[in-house]
């Protein structure tokens, strides 16, 4: 019998303090594979295997599909746990199916080949800036989105932090926050792999037909790779926070495409990166 795995494992560990020795329990944050495939009428194709923590698995896959360019709200059927014969027992819960409702796989590059993404950040996958250009994404300018008190910045780390059931037992997971512009939370996801973790929030926004998100403030936990903005791009965020330091290709793409991008939001301070025009 298939058992699905939750978002933290137990394990026995010795703890040494000083001169004090002691064997004891502690909860760990699970680390599990996730197939994410893709399916329309009889053919089907595994688009990426991610390292991901188990939780909002279709969520991750639909937000996945989306930051790809793959599938957008109007594009997903169904999505399920596989219940195919030719998958071991013990991979029921860590394989996705998503179908989609063309009755064509689309002929994209990111299905022209099987590729594997980790749960650390970076640029995972086949996209790239070139490639986000011709998608035909609609660029914001500073008159699009939220105008944002900074205030209302310096309170989204707690906010985030008291959100982070999981990272209370375990204290090694990342997280994304998808707040209101007056600082109100409205969706928080987890996962050891930040960009898993925005996957599943704009998963979230996708099956509830939330898209774009416009008028919301994205926060991360850690630094904000090229690979976050790029995403928010996807979902349509104008302003993105992180708690630490952006990286040059994230500055770049959030300049190009007309995203608030602030980083180091620690305390009463950070740092503005691209179009500061959207803080008051």
């Amino acid at each position: 019998m298939s058992v699905r795995k939750g978002p933290t494992t137990r394990t026995r560990l010795r703890e040494v303090s000083g001169e004090r020795v002691r064997d004891r329990r502690d909860d760990l944050v699970t680390e599990e594979p996730l197939e994410i495939r893709v399916q329309a009428g009889s053919a089907r194709r595994t688009l990426a295997i991610t390292m991901r923590t188990p939780g909002a698995d279709f969520e991750l896959a639909a937000g996945f599909l989306h930051g790809e360019g793959v599938a957008g709200p109007g594009d997903i059927a169904a999505i399920g746990y596989c219940t195919d014969e030719d998958v071991p027992d013990e991979a029921r819960y860590n394989t996705v199916t998503v179908r989609l409702a063309g009755a064509e796989l689309p002929e994209l590059p990111s299905l022209d080949r099987h590729f594997m993404t980790s749960s650390a950040c970076g640029v995972c996958g086949t996209a790239s800036i070139d490639a986000l250009r011709s998608r035909s994404m609609p660029y914001l300018t500073v008159q699009d989105g939220p105008r944002i008190a900074p205030t209302v910045l310096y309170e989204l780390p707690g906010k985030l932090r008291a959100a982070q059931s999981v990272f209370g037992k375990t204290g090694g997971l990342h997280a994304c926050g998808l707040f209101t512009p007056d600082g109100t939370p409205l969706a928080t996801r987890e996962d050891v792999g930040r960009h898993n973790a925005l996957d599943k929030l704009v998963g979230w926004a996708v099956l509830g037909g939330r898209l774009p998100l416009r008028d919301h403030v994205l926060l991360v936990s850690g630094r904000t790779s090229y690979e976050i903005v790029q995403k928010a791009v996807a979902a349509g965020i104008s302003v993105v926070c992180g708690v630490s330091a952006p990286s040059s290709l994230a500055v770049e793409l959030a300049r190009e495409f007309g995203i608030t991008l602030a980083g180091f939001l620690r305390g009463e301070r950070f740092n503005v990166y691209a179009c500061p025009e959207r803080i008051l």
